[in-house]
């Protein structure tokens, strides 16, 4: 069985706060790693973003968007290279 995770693997966003509780794998069953932002049918939606660096300015971007103040983004992505996906970089 796959462990499940408490915030998206790759963008670090608390899976609790995806409206649709988590993307997809492949066979359609709810992915217990990544949010539906992020992954959708097995699949990765963004593949331009590649790498930790780009996963945090996107992310940083995301929530200053929301209205989050920079230093409060940037604290939020720091944890971004300690995730699952971006461990093996």
């Amino acid at each position: 069985m796959k462990k499940a995770y408490k915030n998206c693997q790759s963008c670090g966003m608390p899976l609790k706060k995806d409206k649709f509780s988590g993307g997809t794998d492949q066979d359609g069953n709810k992915s217990k790693m990544y949010c539906s932002y992020c992954y959708s049918n097995g699949e990765f939606l963004n593949p331009e973003i590649n790498t930790t660096a780009k996963m945090q300015n996107f992310a940083k971007e995301k929530l200053k968007a929301m209205g989050f103040p920079g230093f409060i983004a940037k604290f939020f992505t720091k944890s971004i290279p300690n995730l699952e996906r971006w461990k093996k970089e």
